[in-house]
């Protein structure tokens, strides 16, 4: 990279950076998650507008592959804090409420978007029959853990028996979706050289469970960890990238070893140190890193050239995203006697989507399992699910209600801890 190339990356860096805090705090004003306005500005610095010629000027062929590179960091670091923050013990503390609801909230939009996926099928090309429609299936069942437990900190429902379920159910849900990504990723051959180094997968993941988290455990019990030092910084840093370039090179993809390095790294008396690696992280991720990979994501979505057909592909695709999710999610919560309202909200909250399906779409892109028509339909759908969360939700629990519901709450776990036997009560993580 020559110094025109320098000059060229570092004025595109910036104007980023500038559009994405811009249209993020559009968003926010319209009481919608900052990710959204930073996905539009991604958008609107690709191919769909005026043909082109802002994204060519703006980013040259030249600045490209560092600009690939950067994104890729910023998902790596974005996976890496998702598994930090995953607490199985949100699930263990719904019984089987979660499971539930997280498996319904799959399976249905995994059918239905399989079966949309043999209707695509005939339209958008794949060399891959199989793993299209394995790909469809995840991308109509992922539910984002980030943006949804950020859409409830917001409306202060993450410590509401509402809130909680919702954070349960989507941490399962990007479980088994990642898992099954994972799967797909390695059966459609593109992510690595060959089953020869497919097979060390399985044996690396029970490795890091069972090896270095308990490892893991041992060293933090007797070292200091009421703050992040430059040493541990330093060794989440090396521990993510080491993990994430193994899953590449055994034929995974790179964002599940980022993930599973942040999911190993033990809970027990390391809330200020995870927190710590969080804030330091995050930072850097979500000014720079995210918006490149909003800007990457943005080159590859053009929507010029929509035609009628592209317009009824994507009703059908929203029909099946938003029906399959939320079916699921509503008849599961009845099932166990959530009341209605609370049902049709907490299916309205596993609907969102937002980073996590662009990671999972870009990801189905690179390994050439959906190209680039069907990738900007998708990116639409993902927008929208995630845009129409909190309008919904609002609509569903105004905040009277969700403050009603706390109080009530309040009250009644304080009475309980007033009487002599009453048993040991246990906050909920935050989200």
């Amino acid at each position: 990279m020559n110094a025109q190339h320098l000059t060229e990356l570092f004025f595109a860096l910036a104007a980023v950076v500038l559009l994405a805090r811009l249209l993020g705090a559009v968003a926010r004003r319209f009481d919608q998650p900052a990710v959204i306005g930073e996905v539009l500005a991604g958008i609107l610095m690709g191919p769909t507008l005026f043909g082109g010629a802002v994204s060519d000027h703006l980013f040259p062929a030249g600045i490209r592959p560092g600009l690939g590179v950067l994104a890729a960091v910023g998902v790596a670091v974005f996976m890496f804090v998702v598994g930090l923050e995953w607490d199985p013990a949100l699930a263990r503390g719904s019984g089987g409420f979660a499971v539930t609801v997280s498996l319904s909230s799959v399976l249905l939009p995994f059918g239905l978007g399989a079966a949309l996926a043999v209707y695509l099928m005939r339209e958008y090309d794949t060399p891959d029959r199989a793993a299209f429609v394995l790909f469809m299936g995840i991308a109509m069942s992922i539910t984002a853990f980030p943006v949804l437990a950020r859409i409830l900190t917001d409306r202060g429902m993450e410590r509401t028996t509402l809130g909680v379920l919702a954070l349960a159910c989507a941490s399962i849900d990007d479980v088994l979706a990642w898992s099954v990504l994972a799967g797909v990723a390695a059966l459609s051959g593109a992510a690595g050289p060959g089953p020869a180094r497919m097979l060390l997968a399985l044996p690396y993941v029970l490795g890091m469970l069972f090896v270095l988290r308990p490892l893991l455990r041992q060293v933090l019990a007797y070292g200091s960890t009421a703050r992040l030092t430059p040493a541990w910084s330093a060794c989440a840093l090396v521990g993510m990238l080491a993990s994430a370039a193994t899953t590449e090179w055994v034929g995974l993809h790179f964002i599940f070893g980022a993930f599973l390095f942040g999911a190993v790294i033990p809970r027990e008396r390391t809330a200020q140190l995870r927190a710590g690696i969080r804030d330091q992280f995050g930072r850097l991720s979500d000014v720079l890193l995210l918006p490149v990979f909003f800007v990457v994501a943005g080159l590859n979505v053009d929507l010029s050239g929509l035609s009628a057909g592209g317009l009824g592909d994507l009703g059908l695709i929203l029909l099946v995203a938003i029906g399959g999710k939320f079916a699921g999610a509503f008849l599961a919560a009845r099932a166990h006697g959530m009341p209605s309202r609370q049902s049709a909200a907490l299916a309205t909250l596993m609907n969102t989507r937002g980073l996590t399906e662009l990671i999972a779409l870009s990801v189905g892109l690179n390994l050439g399992i959906i190209q680039q028509d069907l990738y900007s339909l998708m990116v639409v759908m993902a927008v929208v699910t995630t845009a129409m969360a909190g309008p919904l939700l609002r609509w569903l629990l105004p905040r009277r209600l969700i403050e009603a519901e706390a109080a009530r709450e309040s009250v009644s776990a304080d009475s309980t801890d007033a009487r002599p036997d009453a048993p040991t009560r246990t906050s909920p993580p935050p989200g």
